[in-house]
């Protein structure tokens, strides 16, 4: 049960992630999350540097569609000023959305990731979608109130992939 919430990596950021190790690994499509994986939960736009990021997946021909729990008018003032696709309201981590994304890019589940800041959402969804997964940590120390009961339960299975050794990485 606890594999479902192992991701198979876990970087310090989304900049860590670059287009060419993800081609060498046969990735074409990132299906990402939003707040806090790509910016804080309560930044409205994208930071010049993420801009510089997505330019840069685009440019080595790697697409991305934001999945998003939130709601349509925030997922939307930040995906449609970027060209980004998007789905909000996407209830991971159950798995029609990660379709859908799928189906937009129209790639195969082998050649996307699912990135995210939640092992409760995002890497639980892509798992069960049956993808290669990436957790980042989340950008800012703050979240909305449905994710800070979410977080306390990660703390939790956390504590326990270390004591199982499941895990290598620190907080």
């Amino acid at each position: 049960m606890l594999r479902y919430f192992l991701p198979n990596e876990h970087v310090k950021s989304i900049f860590d992630i670059t287009p060419e190790a993800l081609k060498e690994k046969g990735i074409k499509g990132i299906i990402t999350d939003l707040d806090n994986t790509l910016i804080e939960w309560d930044r409205p736009t994208a930071t010049p540097d993420l801009v510089k990021w997505f330019e840069n997946m685009r440019n080595h021909g790697i697409q991305i569609t934001i999945v998003s729990n939130n709601n349509e008018k925030r997922v939307k003032s930040f995906a449609e000023p970027l060209n980004i696709p998007f789905i909000f309201e996407a209830r991971k981590p159950l798995t029609r959305a990660f379709w859908r994304a799928l189906q937009l890019m129209k790639l195969k589940k082998e050649e996307i990731v699912v990135i995210g800041d939640q092992l409760l959402t995002d890497v639980l969804g892509g798992n069960r979608f049956g993808v290669h997964t990436i957790l980042v940590v989340p950008v800012a120390d703050t979240d909305g109130f449905f994710t800070r009961i979410n977080r306390k339960i990660e703390r939790k299975i956390l504590n326990m992939m270390k004591r199982k050794g499941m895990i290598y990485w620190e907080e």
